[in-house]
């Protein structure tokens, strides 16, 4: 997520277009499978942790056009 913040700086703040590159999206889920299971909270039937289509989607709606720039 550090990546993605970065990326929204340059798009809303200098205004520039910003190619954002995510080599495996699996790391991802994989770090809130393991802080999920850290929390405590209960997997779904296939593994996962409960939050995941919610951050998921979270990720993928910072990754987006605005009037300043785009991230794509």
């Amino acid at each position: 997520l550090t990546g993605l913040t970065l990326a929204e700086y340059f798009r809303d703040e200098e205004g520039q277009d910003v190619l954002f590159f995510v080599d495996n999206i699996f790391r991802f889920t994989q770090a809130g499978s393991e802080v999920s299971a850290l929390l405590g909270r209960i997997p779904s039937a296939v593994g996962y942790q409960p939050t995941l289509a919610t951050d998921m989607g979270a990720l993928q709606e910072r990754i987006t056009t605005t009037n300043k720039g785009s991230i794509t």
